[in-house]
Protein backbone atom coordinates (compact mmCIF):
# COMPACT_ATOMS: atom_id res chain seq x y z
CA UNK A 1 0.00 0.00 0.00
CA UNK A 2 1.44 3.63 -0.82
CA UNK A 3 2.58 5.86 2.09
CA UNK A 4 -0.51 8.01 3.26
CA UNK A 5 0.99 11.41 2.49
CA UNK A 6 -0.69 14.40 4.06
CA UNK A 7 1.73 17.60 3.15
CA UNK A 8 5.05 18.65 1.00
CA UNK A 9 7.80 20.03 2.00
CA UNK A 10 9.73 22.16 0.31
CA UNK A 11 13.60 22.54 1.36
CA UNK A 12 16.19 24.92 0.68
CA UNK A 13 19.02 26.55 1.55
CA UNK A 14 17.67 30.55 3.01
CA UNK A 15 18.93 33.56 2.38
CA UNK A 16 18.85 37.29 4.00
CA UNK A 17 16.08 39.06 2.92
CA UNK A 18 17.84 43.16 3.67
CA UNK A 19 21.08 44.14 4.93
CA UNK A 20 20.07 43.36 8.78
CA UNK A 21 19.82 39.35 8.10
CA UNK A 22 23.20 39.02 6.27
CA UNK A 23 25.43 38.60 9.18
CA UNK A 24 22.76 36.36 11.04
CA UNK A 25 22.33 34.11 8.42
CA UNK A 26 25.80 33.76 7.75
CA UNK A 27 26.47 33.11 11.46
CA UNK A 28 23.94 30.54 10.53
CA UNK A 29 25.63 28.96 7.73
CA UNK A 30 28.84 28.56 9.45
CA UNK A 31 28.29 28.57 12.97
CA UNK A 32 30.77 25.38 14.93
CA UNK A 33 32.77 25.39 11.85
CA UNK A 34 35.42 28.37 13.05
CA UNK A 35 35.59 30.83 10.25
CA UNK A 36 37.33 33.48 10.65
CA UNK A 37 35.46 37.16 11.05
CA UNK A 38 37.13 38.84 8.17
CA UNK A 39 36.04 36.07 5.89
CA UNK A 40 32.29 36.59 7.47
CA UNK A 41 32.87 40.25 6.25
CA UNK A 42 34.22 39.67 2.89
CA UNK A 43 31.20 37.78 2.12
CA UNK A 44 28.53 39.94 3.52
CA UNK A 45 29.69 42.42 0.87
CA UNK A 46 28.91 40.24 -1.98
CA UNK A 47 25.40 40.41 -0.77
CA UNK A 48 25.51 44.25 0.67
CA UNK A 49 25.98 44.52 -3.39
CA UNK A 50 22.83 43.31 -3.83
CA UNK A 51 20.76 45.34 -0.95
CA UNK A 52 21.78 42.41 1.33
CA UNK A 53 19.01 40.30 -0.23
CA UNK A 54 19.71 36.28 -1.56
CA UNK A 55 17.50 35.87 -4.72
CA UNK A 56 16.73 32.47 -3.50
CA UNK A 57 13.82 33.14 -1.44
CA UNK A 58 11.93 35.03 -3.74
CA UNK A 59 12.66 32.12 -6.25
CA UNK A 60 11.32 29.60 -3.50
CA UNK A 61 8.21 31.70 -3.50
CA UNK A 62 7.58 31.86 -7.21
CA UNK A 63 8.48 28.01 -7.39
CA UNK A 64 6.15 27.82 -4.91
CA UNK A 65 3.01 29.08 -6.48
CA UNK A 66 3.61 27.56 -9.28
CA UNK A 67 3.64 24.11 -8.14
CA UNK A 68 0.46 24.95 -6.26
CA UNK A 69 -1.48 26.01 -9.19
CA UNK A 70 0.04 22.36 -11.36
CA UNK A 71 -0.82 20.93 -7.86
CA UNK A 72 -4.47 22.80 -8.16
CA UNK A 73 -5.05 21.16 -11.61
CA UNK A 74 -3.82 18.19 -12.16
CA UNK A 75 -3.60 16.75 -7.93
CA UNK A 76 -2.59 15.45 -5.36
CA UNK A 77 -4.10 18.13 -3.02
CA UNK A 78 -2.00 18.22 -0.72
CA UNK A 79 -0.96 21.83 1.16
CA UNK A 80 2.46 22.55 0.60
CA UNK A 81 4.88 24.13 3.17
CA UNK A 82 8.49 25.65 2.84
CA UNK A 83 11.28 25.56 5.53
CA UNK A 84 15.08 26.31 5.10
CA UNK A 85 18.37 24.93 6.37
CA UNK A 86 19.70 28.54 7.28
CA UNK A 87 17.11 31.64 7.31
CA UNK A 88 13.31 32.10 7.69
CA UNK A 89 11.07 30.58 7.35
CA UNK A 90 13.77 27.77 9.61
CA UNK A 91 12.57 24.38 9.34
CA UNK A 92 11.81 23.81 12.77
CA UNK A 93 9.66 26.61 12.88
CA UNK A 94 7.92 25.20 9.88
CA UNK A 95 7.59 21.67 11.52
CA UNK A 96 5.65 23.07 14.51
CA UNK A 97 3.14 24.93 11.88
CA UNK A 98 3.10 21.49 10.14
CA UNK A 99 1.91 19.55 13.46
CA UNK A 100 -0.26 22.20 14.62
CA UNK A 101 -2.09 21.46 11.44
CA UNK A 102 -2.41 17.51 11.99
CA UNK A 103 0.27 16.51 9.39
CA UNK A 104 1.65 13.65 9.86
CA UNK A 105 3.97 12.33 7.06
CA UNK A 106 5.07 14.86 4.48
CA UNK A 107 6.82 14.25 0.93
CA UNK A 108 10.37 16.39 0.80
CA UNK A 109 11.08 18.12 -2.17
CA UNK A 110 15.05 19.58 -1.80
CA UNK A 111 16.14 22.07 -4.11
CA UNK A 112 19.15 20.04 -5.18
CA UNK A 113 19.31 18.00 -7.86
CA UNK A 114 22.35 16.00 -6.83
CA UNK A 115 23.85 13.64 -4.48
CA UNK A 116 26.10 14.57 -1.81
CA UNK A 117 26.60 16.11 1.78
CA UNK A 118 25.47 19.50 1.29
CA UNK A 119 22.99 18.59 -1.01
CA UNK A 120 21.27 15.22 0.58
CA UNK A 121 22.43 14.13 3.42
CA UNK A 122 22.97 17.25 5.40
CA UNK A 123 19.11 18.13 4.76
CA UNK A 124 17.81 15.08 6.14
CA UNK A 125 19.86 15.63 8.81
CA UNK A 126 18.40 19.28 9.21
CA UNK A 127 15.13 18.01 8.71
CA UNK A 128 15.88 15.60 11.69
CA UNK A 129 17.01 18.02 14.03
CA UNK A 130 14.45 20.74 13.71
CA UNK A 131 11.59 17.55 14.33
CA UNK A 132 13.44 16.88 18.16
CA UNK A 133 13.21 20.86 18.21
CA UNK A 134 9.27 21.05 17.25
CA UNK A 135 8.73 18.11 19.32
CA UNK A 136 7.06 14.49 19.58
CA UNK A 137 4.07 15.92 17.06
CA UNK A 138 6.57 16.73 14.09
CA UNK A 139 5.94 15.18 11.43
CA UNK A 140 8.23 12.35 9.53
CA UNK A 141 9.57 13.38 5.79
CA UNK A 142 10.75 11.46 3.25
CA UNK A 143 12.46 12.67 0.76
CA UNK A 144 12.10 12.77 -3.26
CA UNK A 145 14.82 10.96 -5.14
CA UNK A 146 17.56 13.33 -7.34
CA UNK A 147 16.22 14.42 -10.69
CA UNK A 148 19.59 15.49 -12.59
CA UNK A 149 18.82 12.98 -15.46
CA UNK A 150 14.18 13.32 -14.86
CA UNK A 151 13.38 15.08 -18.19
CA UNK A 152 11.84 17.71 -15.99
CA UNK A 153 15.20 18.89 -15.40
CA UNK A 154 17.22 18.24 -18.73
CA UNK A 155 14.60 19.46 -21.44
CA UNK A 156 14.27 22.77 -19.92
CA UNK A 157 17.94 23.17 -19.55
CA UNK A 158 18.31 22.32 -23.06
CA UNK A 159 15.95 25.11 -23.71
CA UNK A 160 18.18 27.28 -21.18
CA UNK A 161 21.15 26.73 -22.69
CA UNK A 162 19.54 26.83 -26.47
CA UNK A 163 18.80 30.02 -25.68
CA UNK A 164 21.92 31.63 -24.56
CA UNK A 165 23.65 30.25 -27.15
CA UNK A 166 20.97 32.38 -29.70
CA UNK A 167 21.69 35.24 -27.58
CA UNK A 168 25.39 35.08 -29.03
CA UNK A 169 26.40 37.07 -32.54
CA UNK A 170 25.59 34.58 -35.46
CA UNK A 171 29.55 34.58 -35.87
CA UNK A 172 30.23 33.69 -32.41
CA UNK A 173 27.49 31.30 -32.08
CA UNK A 174 29.78 28.36 -33.86
CA UNK A 175 32.79 28.10 -32.30
CA UNK A 176 31.52 29.15 -28.61
CA UNK A 177 33.00 27.22 -25.63
CA UNK A 178 30.35 25.31 -23.86
CA UNK A 179 31.21 25.00 -20.09
CA UNK A 180 28.95 23.83 -17.27
CA UNK A 181 29.82 24.75 -13.42
CA UNK A 182 28.54 23.59 -10.42
CA UNK A 183 29.59 24.41 -6.83
CA UNK A 184 32.58 22.90 -5.47
CA UNK A 185 33.18 20.64 -2.90
CA UNK A 186 35.80 19.10 -0.54
CA UNK A 187 37.32 16.31 -2.58
CA UNK A 188 37.13 13.71 0.01
CA UNK A 189 33.04 14.40 -0.03
CA UNK A 190 32.83 13.64 -3.86
CA UNK A 191 34.90 10.78 -3.15
CA UNK A 192 31.60 9.38 -1.06
CA UNK A 193 28.94 10.51 -2.94
CA UNK A 194 27.94 10.38 -6.85
CA UNK A 195 27.96 14.04 -7.00
CA UNK A 196 30.42 14.01 -10.34
CA UNK A 197 29.54 11.42 -12.50
CA UNK A 198 25.39 13.00 -11.80
CA UNK A 199 26.76 16.12 -13.10
CA UNK A 200 28.93 15.04 -15.89
CA UNK A 201 25.90 13.22 -17.46
CA UNK A 202 23.59 15.94 -16.74
CA UNK A 203 25.94 18.25 -18.86
CA UNK A 204 26.63 15.23 -21.38
CA UNK A 205 22.71 15.19 -22.02
CA UNK A 206 22.23 18.91 -21.95
CA UNK A 207 25.15 19.32 -24.51
CA UNK A 208 23.79 16.48 -26.17
CA UNK A 209 20.24 18.48 -26.65
CA UNK A 210 21.89 21.48 -27.99
CA UNK A 211 23.71 19.36 -30.83
CA UNK A 212 27.44 20.62 -28.91
CA UNK A 213 29.95 17.55 -28.11
CA UNK A 214 32.53 21.05 -27.09
CA UNK A 215 31.86 21.20 -23.21
CA UNK A 216 33.84 20.72 -19.95
CA UNK A 217 32.26 20.90 -16.51
CA UNK A 218 33.85 22.83 -14.35
CA UNK A 219 33.23 23.84 -10.57
CA UNK A 220 32.88 27.58 -8.90
CA UNK A 221 32.26 28.98 -4.92
CA UNK A 222 34.99 26.69 -3.31
CA UNK A 223 35.35 28.14 -0.29
CA UNK A 224 37.83 25.63 2.08
CA UNK A 225 41.31 26.39 2.91
CA UNK A 226 43.84 26.37 0.22
CA UNK A 227 45.64 22.84 1.53
CA UNK A 228 42.34 21.08 1.57
CA UNK A 229 41.60 19.80 -2.18
CA UNK A 230 38.18 20.40 -3.61
CA UNK A 231 36.41 19.31 -6.65
CA UNK A 232 38.24 21.66 -10.16
CA UNK A 233 38.71 23.01 -12.10
CA UNK A 234 37.47 26.62 -11.05
CA UNK A 235 35.72 28.39 -13.86
CA UNK A 236 37.70 31.48 -13.41
CA UNK A 237 41.29 29.69 -13.63
CA UNK A 238 39.02 27.66 -16.72
CA UNK A 239 38.70 30.87 -18.04
CA UNK A 240 42.17 32.06 -18.20
CA UNK A 241 43.39 29.20 -19.37
CA UNK A 242 40.89 28.34 -22.41
CA UNK A 243 41.77 31.78 -23.85
CA UNK A 244 45.38 31.58 -23.46
CA UNK A 245 45.13 28.10 -24.94
CA UNK A 246 43.04 28.60 -27.46
CA UNK A 247 41.69 32.21 -27.69
CA UNK A 248 38.68 31.02 -27.84
CA UNK A 249 35.92 33.26 -29.51
CA UNK A 250 33.22 33.10 -26.73
CA UNK A 251 31.69 31.15 -23.81
CA UNK A 252 28.15 30.18 -22.87
CA UNK A 253 28.40 29.38 -18.77
CA UNK A 254 25.50 27.00 -18.18
CA UNK A 255 25.00 26.74 -14.21
CA UNK A 256 24.07 23.22 -14.56
CA UNK A 257 24.47 22.64 -10.59
CA UNK A 258 22.05 25.08 -9.65
CA UNK A 259 17.96 25.16 -10.01
CA UNK A 260 17.55 28.67 -9.06
CA UNK A 261 19.57 32.20 -9.54
CA UNK A 262 20.84 32.84 -6.32
CA UNK A 263 23.93 34.52 -4.90
CA UNK A 264 26.54 31.53 -6.17
CA UNK A 265 24.84 31.95 -9.80
CA UNK A 266 24.34 36.41 -9.66
CA UNK A 267 27.82 36.69 -7.85
CA UNK A 268 30.27 34.62 -8.89
CA UNK A 269 29.16 33.76 -12.26
CA UNK A 270 27.58 37.45 -13.43
CA UNK A 271 30.09 39.26 -11.77
CA UNK A 272 33.34 37.70 -10.85
CA UNK A 273 33.37 35.32 -14.10
CA UNK A 274 32.13 38.34 -16.01
CA UNK A 275 34.65 40.07 -14.63
CA UNK A 276 37.57 37.34 -15.98
CA UNK A 277 35.79 37.33 -18.73
CA UNK A 278 35.99 41.45 -19.69
CA UNK A 279 39.49 41.23 -18.60
CA UNK A 280 40.45 39.19 -21.66
CA UNK A 281 38.10 40.34 -24.23
CA UNK A 282 35.87 37.04 -24.26
CA UNK A 283 32.16 37.44 -25.22
CA UNK A 284 30.14 35.29 -22.68
CA UNK A 285 26.51 34.66 -22.13
CA UNK A 286 25.39 33.07 -18.88
CA UNK A 287 22.55 30.34 -19.09
CA UNK A 288 19.34 30.41 -16.70
CA UNK A 289 18.63 27.98 -14.45
CA UNK A 290 15.66 25.73 -14.21
CA UNK A 291 13.79 28.15 -12.17
CA UNK A 292 9.94 27.48 -11.86
CA UNK A 293 9.92 26.49 -15.67
CA UNK A 294 6.78 24.77 -16.42
CA UNK A 295 8.35 21.00 -17.10
CA UNK A 296 10.22 21.25 -14.12
CA UNK A 297 7.07 22.55 -12.22
CA UNK A 298 5.43 19.40 -13.79
CA UNK A 299 8.46 16.87 -12.81
CA UNK A 300 7.88 17.88 -9.39
CA UNK A 301 4.14 17.00 -9.20
CA UNK A 302 5.16 13.65 -11.29
CA UNK A 303 7.65 12.67 -8.62
CA UNK A 304 4.98 13.44 -5.98
CA UNK A 305 2.83 10.98 -7.95
CA UNK A 306 5.95 8.16 -8.33
CA UNK A 307 6.61 8.01 -4.74
CA UNK A 308 2.43 7.92 -3.73
CA UNK A 309 2.31 5.23 -6.19
CA UNK A 310 4.77 2.08 -5.92
CA UNK A 311 5.35 1.08 -9.51
CA UNK A 312 4.53 3.40 -11.74
CA UNK A 313 7.32 4.89 -14.02
CA UNK A 314 10.36 6.24 -12.99
CA UNK A 315 11.90 8.53 -15.39
CA UNK A 316 15.71 9.05 -16.38
CA UNK A 317 17.60 10.30 -19.14
CA UNK A 318 20.80 9.06 -20.19
CA UNK A 319 23.20 6.01 -18.79
CA UNK A 320 22.11 6.51 -15.00
CA UNK A 321 19.20 4.72 -14.15
CA UNK A 322 16.87 6.77 -11.74
CA UNK A 323 17.99 7.55 -8.41
CA UNK A 324 16.79 5.56 -4.54
CA UNK A 325 14.16 6.61 -3.18
CA UNK A 326 15.53 5.89 0.30
CA UNK A 327 19.14 6.73 0.61
CA UNK A 328 21.81 3.95 1.84
CA UNK A 329 23.20 4.71 5.42
CA UNK A 330 26.58 4.81 4.26
CA UNK A 331 25.66 7.58 0.92
CA UNK A 332 27.14 10.81 1.07
CA UNK A 333 29.05 10.78 3.75
CA UNK A 334 30.16 13.59 5.61
CA UNK A 335 33.38 16.30 5.59
CA UNK A 336 34.01 19.64 6.12
CA UNK A 337 31.93 21.57 4.62
CA UNK A 338 32.48 25.54 5.61
CA UNK A 339 30.29 26.96 2.85
CA UNK A 340 29.87 30.59 3.13
CA UNK A 341 29.10 31.86 -0.36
Amino acid sequence: MPEPYDAILMVAFGGPEGMADVMPFLENVTRGRNIPPQRLQAVAHHYEMFGGISPINGQMRELIAALQKELDAHGPHLPIYWGNRNWRPMLADTLRQMAADGVKRAIGFFASAYSSYSGCRQYRENIEIARAEAGPGAPTVDKLRVFYNHRGFIEPMIERTSDALAALPAELREGAKLLFTAHSIPSSMAADCRYESQLREASRLVAEGVGRSDWELVYQSRSGPPGQPWLEPDVCDYLRGLHAKTQARAVVVVPIGFISDHMEVVYDLDHEAKEVCDELGLPKVRALTVGAHPKFVAMIRELIVERMTPGSERVALGEHPASHDVCPVDCCKSATWPVVT
